[in-house]
This record gives structure tokens, sequence and C-alpha cells, in this order.
């Protein structure tokens, strides 16, 4: 059977995750806010033909490059972010020898609900 994941997750281990996911989650919001913060004035300056640089440029470059370690938390584990501003979380399971997706919500106390790879959130169904 050709698998599309390399890494697949129990409901247990997909539970142990939830507490490093929401740190996880929530850095991403701060630093996703932080970048928006930092890029409005930023664009307004280089729109009116001013040569940025410095503290501005290195303040972008440092907020991506912790965006990129952030997000590499959740690619090297194959976990899925599959909307950040409501904290959906897909992991890469098997459900009754099928390749499936435990679907996780911030906000939710347990894994309760899968869904096959190409369904999303409307397929979700409870395990």
């Amino acid at each position: 059977m050709e698998c599309r994941f390399k890494k697949h997750y129990t409901r247990e281990e997909a539970r142990k995750l939830l507490p490093r996911i929401l740190v996880w989650l929530d850095q991403l919001t701060l630093l996703r806010e932080r970048l928006v913060r930092l890029e409005e004035p930023l664009a307004r300056l280089t729109a009116e033909g001013v040569d940025c640089g410095g503290s501005r440029v290195r303040d972008v470059a440092r907020t991506l490059v912790n965006i990129k370690e952030a997000l590499g938390q959740f690619h090297s584990r194959d976990i899925q972010i599959k909307d950040l501003d409501r904290g959906l979380i897909d992991f890469p399971a098997f459900i009754g020898g099928k390749e499936v997706f435990l679907c996780w919500k911030k906000g939710e106390a347990d894994v309760e609900y899968w869904h096959d790879l190409d369904a999303g959130f409307e397929g979700r169904e409870r395990i």
C-alpha cells in the first residue's frame, strides 16, 4: 500500500502532542501578527520609493525565520495546519487500514474526529 505520509499517529500520540501544538499555534499567530505590523510601514515606505534597510528589514527577516522555525515543528512531524485562524490541525493516521487524518480544532478537548485525506473539515466523522 502506498502512503502519502511517512509518519502516522495513533489517537493517543496525537493527544499527547496537543499541549505542544497549542504553544506552536499561539506562537505562529503572534508571529504572523508581528509580521503584519512590521510589513505595513515598510510597504508604505517602499511604495513611496524610500530605500529601506537597517532594523526594519532585519526585524522582518528575523520574524520570517521564526515563522519558518515554528512551521518546521509541524512539517518535521507530518502534522498539517489546515487553518491557522481556527487552529485546525490534521494528523496522518490509519483507521481500518485506510490512511486518513485525525482532525482536531483548537478549543476541542480531545482528538475526536477523523476524515478522508481529501475530504476536509466538512467530512469529519467521530472516531
